[in-house]
């Protein structure tokens, strides 16, 4: 699974900047932030979808931020950073893969333990 996420990730972050490329080449030199909201919420359609992501991007952040601690995750930074410069759609299958590595790490660490370690008489 953790190569189908960074495939994922690597497509989030193409396509929604092949998209704002086309926006800049079409309204200006530069990307103008108010003008890319003004025209996300320029018809329902848009405005759905805008809402969409916003709502969405948001709850699955917070557990994004959450299980990031609790698996003592590395990366977390470039994972919230990516989501603002980049894209969530890189962000969040790239969390899934950096998710995927660890729980991983932790399985393979798990195996070298005996069962109930931490219960064993130290007589």
């Amino acid at each position: 699974m953790q190569w189908i996420y960074l495939a994922l990730a690597v497509a989030g972050a193409i396509f929604p900047w092949l998209a704002n490329a086309e926006f800049i080449r079409e309204y200006g030199q530069t990307f103008d932030l108010s003008q890319f909201i003004e025209l996300a919420n320029a018809n329902p359609a848009a405005r759905s979808l805008s809402r969409d992501l916003l709502i969405g991007a948001t709850a699955v952040t917070i557990w994004i931020i959450t299980e990031a601690r609790r698996l003592k995750m590395r990366g977390l930074w470039i994972v919230l950073l990516g989501s603002v410069t980049i894209a969530f759609a890189f962000a969040a299958p790239f969390f899934l893969f950096l998710r995927e590595r660890r729980l991983l790490e932790i399985s393979r660490q798990a195996i070298g333990k005996p069962l109930f370690a931490d219960h064993v008489s130290r007589d």
